[in-house]
């Protein structure tokens, strides 16, 4: 799966030159592989972007400004949808990635896992502690009971 990140080389505004550097070097500290590509001097690559940002994700305007971020085809959200990720540690959730192991992400859903699931790591050791109890005390009764045959004889 290939990250697309449509960029302005020559943008004016210098919110949107941050806006870019800030997913861009993010992307590179996460070691994500993702392509720029440049709306500035591409009409093409302006166009497709244009086209398929979603139309509830466009501006009043109805002209999608960058940087705009999709998986191969499918659309992952602005700036704004990106920073949300990042603030939530969901980065590779917002890309459609799966996270590496060991990460703050991986963890986080470890644990909705287990919350989904409703089980919890020590409620599934308090588990197997009380069948293991519930099993000697089977074993005892059967004893007893074998011992109690025994003598009736």
């Amino acid at each position: 799966m290939v990250i697309k990140v449509f960029l302005a080389s020559s943008s004016g505004s210098t919110a949107i030159k941050k806006k870019q550097q800030d997913v861009v070097g993010f992307l590179e500290a996460l070691k994500v592989d993702y392509t720029q590509l440049d709306i500035a001097c591409n009409e093409e690559n302006r166009m497709w972007m244009r086209e398929n940002v979603p139309e509830e994700k466009k501006p009043a305007n109805g002209i999608p400004l960058p940087p705009q971020i999709f998986n191969e085809e499918g659309y992952c959200g602005d700036y704004d949808t990106f920073f949300d990720a990042k603030e939530d540690n969901a980065v590779y959730a917002f890309l459609g990635l799966p996270p590496p192991p060991g990460s703050k992400e991986a963890e986080q859903a470890d644990k909705a896992n287990i919350v989904e699931n409703g089980n919890h790591a020590e409620e599934n050791l308090d588990d197997s502690i009380a069948q293991a109890e519930e099993e000697e005390e089977q074993e005892e009764e059967e004893d007893v009971e074998e011992t109690q045959e025994e003598e009736a004889e």
